[in-house]
């Protein structure tokens, strides 16, 4: 009887995995109702080179009319992509706690997107004394990862993500971030969570079909 050895090759270097489509190409007019109020772009390049990325959006939108209320009518978009992944350097909670902020509250929770269940991070920021680095007080942000065709809702969960991808050529991963940053009412969680899922359902079919790679 013979025995049939299948070999697999191992990766320890991976090479760049680029977007089917750039972020910065995404289609304004293709995202239902929502309006594109703003787009951010870095020029520092000290700020650029600490991202890690040229691979990234950083809008405001706004929700159809009269669908939500004040506090979560507009948020920043933030989408980052890292075709060599290394450390999955950023995350919110070190980001907005290294410009100044307080972290007031942190919870996973899942968004239920298109029949899908997504897993995320909320999260609360505010100022540590007063109003003195921002007049609107607390703000609200969700975040998640898709890794390797997989979504993750902590950088730790990613990095495991990305470890275990060693049989393949490259790996990749995105951060999608959302804050409710652009209105003085504080939204509670249930609320943003709702607004995200909404943006969400709009945004999360387009990235995967025309932007991120197939897996």
């Amino acid at each position: 009887m013979s025995m049939a050895i299948e070999h697999f090759k191992i990766y320890l270097a991976k090479e760049p995995l680029p977007l089917k489509k750039s972020l910065a190409l995404l289609d304004v007019n293709g995202l239902g109702d929502y309006k594109v109020v703003s787009k951010t772009e870095i020029e520092n390049e000290e700020i650029l080179k600490t991202l890690g990325t040229e691979d990234y959006i950083e809008w405001v939108l706004e929700a159809p009319q009269g669908q939500d209320p004040s506090c979560v009518h507009r948020c920043l978009l933030f989408i980052t992509y890292y075709e060599l992944p290394d450390q999955v350097p950023h995350v919110p909670e070190e980001c907005y706690t290294g410009s100044g902020y307080q972290r007031f509250a942190s919870e996973a929770v899942t968004f239920e997107i298109n029949e899908a269940e997504i897993p995320g991070k909320y999260l609360v920021f505010g100022s540590k004394k007063g109003n003195h680095l921002r007049q609107r007080g607390k703000f609200v942000v969700l975040y998640f990862f898709k890794v390797n065709g997989l979504y993750s809702n902590s950088r730790e969960e990613a990095r495991i993500i990305l470890n275990k991808n060693i049989f393949r050529e490259s790996s990749y991963f995105s951060k999608v971030e959302l804050a409710f940053d652009q209105s003085p009412i504080t939204p509670g969680k249930e609320e943003a969570v709702a607004a995200g899922e909404k943006l969400l359902s709009v945004i999360l079919p387009i990235l995967e079909k025309e932007h991120w790679p197939d897996w």
